[in-house]
C-alpha cells in the first residue's frame, strides 16, 4: 500500500487470525542482493509473520504487469492526468506535455478537468470537445457535483489508477472527495506563480472499491518526455488513429515531418506541437 523510510505497509488478501488487514513489513536483504526493488503496487510474498505485533518481512515479489519509475509504482492500469480549468489556468501546451508524459508509460490515459465550477459551462465544454479531438475521452469534475464524481469513480474501476498532473490542480482534493475518510492535507495555489505547493510526500495506494485502487503521487510542474524523438509519434493518439485507419508512409522510419511519401494528414490541432518537439530533439 505504501513505502515509508525502511518499512512497507502491506494489505493482505485475506484477513489475519485477529482480523488484521495491514502489516508493517521490512524487506529481506536478499531481494536487494538479487537486484529486486520493492515498489508500491507490488504483489508480494511474506514470511516471519508476527500477528501479535502486526509485522512481517517481504520475502518475494510476483511478476509485474507494468512498472513506472516516476512515480515508482508497479501494476498500474491507467494514468489519470488531472489539470485545473482555473487556478492555475489551463493552457494547451502544458496539458499536452503532461498527456505525452502519461502516454510514454504505455498505460491507458484519462484526462480529468478539475475546478469546472470556476469556469462557464461553455468553457468546460470547449475543453472537453478539444480533448476528444485529440483522441481522448476526458472527464470533468466540479466542487459539489456528486454525479460527476460517481461517474469518475466508475471509470477508475477495475485496476490501479495513478493520479498525476501539476501540483495545485486538486489531486488531493479529488482523493478526499472520492475517499472522504482520508482527509489528506491540501495547500493553496500561489497567486504569483499560479502553482500549488506540494502536499503529497510519497506514493501511496488507497482503496477506491473492492476491485480498484488509487495512487496519489508527489506533485510536479514539469513533465518528462522521452529523450528519443523516434518515440514521439507513438505518444500522439492523432497519429496512432491515422495509422490504425490504414494510412501508410513510403518509408518505415518516416518522422511525419517533410519526408516524401508521408501518408499522414496534417491538419490536426497539435501537429504544430509535434513538429516543434521533433525539431527541438533532432
Amino acid at each position: 500500500m505504501a513505502l515509508e523510510a525502511n518499512f512497507c505497509r502491506v494489505k493482505l488478501q485475506q484477513p489475519g487470525p485477529a482480523g488484521q488487514q495491514i502489516l508493517l513489513c521490512t524487506r529481506r536483504s536478499r531481494l536487494a542482493h538479487q537486484g529486486e526493488q520493492v515498489m508500491v503496487g507490488d504483489w508480494v510474498g511474506l514470511d516471519g509473520v508476527d500477528w501479535l505485533d502486526g509485522r512481517a518481512a517481504i520475502a518475494a515479489l510476483e511478476p509485474r504487469s507494468s512498472s513506472l519509475q516516476r512515480p515508482a509504482l508497479a501494476n498500474a492500469d491507467r494514468v489519470v492526468v488531472v489539470v485545473a480549468l482555473a487556478q492555475p489556468s489551463l493552457d494547451a501546451q502544458g496539458l499536452s506535455r503532461f498527456l505525452l508524459s502519461a502516454e510514454a508509460t504505455g498505460l491507458e490515459v484519462l484526462p480529468v478537468l478539475s475546478k469546472a465550477d470556476l469556469v462557464s459551462s461553455e468553457q468546460c465544454l470547449e475543453w472537453l470537445e478539444r480533448l476528444r479531438s485529440w483522441g481522448y475521452e476526458p472527464h470533468s469534475i466540479a466542487h459539489g457535483n456528486v454525479q460527476a464524481l460517481e461517474g469518475l469513480r466508475l471509470r477508475l474501476c477495475p485496476g490501479i489508477s495513478v493520479l498525476c498532473g501539476p501540483s495545485g490542480v486538486g489531486k488531493t482534493s479529488l482523493l478526499n472527495a472520492l475517499l472522504p475518510d482520508l482527509q489528506l492535507r491540501t495547500a493553496a495555489v500561489s497567486g504569483k506563480l499560479q502553482r500549488g505547493r506540494h502536499t503529497t510526500r510519497h506514493v501511496e495506494l488507497f482503496p477506491l472499491a473492492p476491485n480498484a485502487l488509487l495512487a496519489d503521487t508527489p506533485g510536479f510542474n514539469r513533465p518528462e518526455l522521452p529523450p528519443n524523438p523516434g518515440e514521439f509519434a507513438s505518444l500522439f493518439p492523432e497519429i496512432r488513429q491515422q495509422l490504425r485507419a490504414g494510412r501508410r508512409c513510403r518509408f518505415n522510419d518516416c518522422r511525419h515531418l517533410q519526408e516524401p511519401g508521408c501518408g499522414l494528414e496534417r491538419s490536426w490541432e497539435r501537429y504544430g506541437l509535434y513538429q516543434s518537439l521533433m525539431q527541438d530533439q533532432l
